[in-house]
């Protein structure tokens, strides 16, 4: 019996050494796996062309990096630079193709003087919708050509989101016809601008941080920058009065994230993949945001701050149409590129517009008519 009582007590033990083994050793792997995950931890900084915090574009890089960092449970933390920063707001592009920064957030026709094309993955004149823009990047061949014309750049991009529709401008005085733009200084980048200077009026590109200063000591008559919500936030009533629509020059504008191929190839698959995933959520979430607090934000402007809202005159409109066909047809011919970019365009917008004419369109009419 005594025996049986000292086996036990020695069986106990062991036992009980054998439980502090494996405390220790289960100890050890969990300090283990968490030097492994500092050690494998990959840094990344973002460039942005917007102001810190700015609301819509630049709170949307932000969330975008911080849902990149969160999904991979912080293997590839994201750090953002708004503009100026690291780099000004318009060097973008080429702090992402040296691989000064792994990752950017901007929108293409800033780029122009890079490669032409470019401009076709931002917004064209009388183009496509959102919708119709996501459409044709996913399933019309878009995103494909997107990469063809970014690759000799080191770059890869990826759409992250979009304004929709957005207004046509602010103006110091009011537009009732195609004259009143000869002469006009107007900040509008990319081909909306290419069009305003077919029909007389000096465009300028301004990044968002310097329009609200050039619009009001006069250095501009006129700009446009998104819509309603940002347009608020940047205070733009305070330099002009006239606002007006439709935004014809930007129908749907799209925002990017660009990435440094090299950066981004290094990446192990599952990164990669994530990275995709948050970037496609940022594109629903932005056009979301937009559609939600454009309304409330005209209101304000309107009955707060007394803006004469406008709609451009039907004539002028057409004029504006014809300008911009032209110069889309002179911008393909002119660039082997931009042509084969254009034809892709033109023939999606084609068959989607068929489509929209009797069923967004259609419903949207039957809805006013209520």
């Amino acid at each position: 019996m005594r025996n049986l009582m000292v086996l036990g007590k020695l069986a106990f033990a062991g036992l009980f050494a054998l439980s502090l083994v494996a405390c220790g050793g289960s100890e050890k792997a969990e300090e283990t796996a968490k030097v492994e995950k500092k050690a494998e931890t990959i840094h990344w900084k973002m460039v942005t062309t917007w102001p810190k915090n700015f609301p819509g574009l630049g709170t949307s890089a932000e969330a975008l990096a911080k849902n990149i960092t969160q999904m991979s449970n912080g293997r590839l933390d994201v750090k953002v630079y708004a503009a100026g920063e690291l780099v000004p707001a318009l060097e973008v592009f080429d702090a992402v193709s040296r691989g000064t920064a792994e990752m950017g957030h901007s929108t293409a026709y800033y780029w122009k003087g890079k490669a032409p094309a470019v401009q076709f993955f931002s917004s064209i004149p009388f183009g496509m919708t959102a919708q119709e823009f996501n459409a044709w990047l996913e399933y019309g061949g878009g995103l494909q050509l997107w990469e063809e014309v970014y690759a000799p750049f080191n770059i890869i991009p990826m759409v992250a989101g979009n304004t929709g529709a957005q207004m046509g401008g602010w103006f110091n005085k009011e537009i009732n016809s195609f004259a009143d733009f000869q002469g006009l200084k107007m900040r509008m980048p990319g081909l909306g601008g290419e069009v305003l200077k077919k029909v007389g009026a000096v465009t300028i590109n301004l990044p968002g941080s310097e329009i609200f200063t050039a619009l009001q000591t006069g250095t501009i008559d006129a700009t446009e920058w998104v819509g309603p919500y940002n347009d608020l936030a940047f205070g733009l009533y305070k330099a002009a009065k006239y606002y007006y629509y439709p935004g014809w020059q930007e129908p749907g504008s799209a925002v990017e994230a660009l990435f440094n191929k090299d950066a981004f190839n290094a990446l192990p698959a599952d990164l990669q993949d994530i990275v995709r995933a948050a970037t496609q959520q940022a594109n629903v979430a932005m056009l979301s945001e937009f559609t939600a607090r454009n309304d409330a934000a005209l209101a304000t402007l309107v009955n707060e701050h007394n803006v004469v809202l406008k709609e451009f005159p039907k004539d002028l409109l057409e004029a504006l149409k014809v300008a911009s066909h032209e110069t889309l047809d002179e911008v393909a011919a002119n660039d082997p590129m931009s042509q084969k970019v254009y034809d892709s365009f033109k023939s999606f917008l084609a068959s989607v517009s068929q489509w929209h004419d009797i069923s967004e369109r259609a419903f949207i009419n039957a809805r006013a008519n209520d």
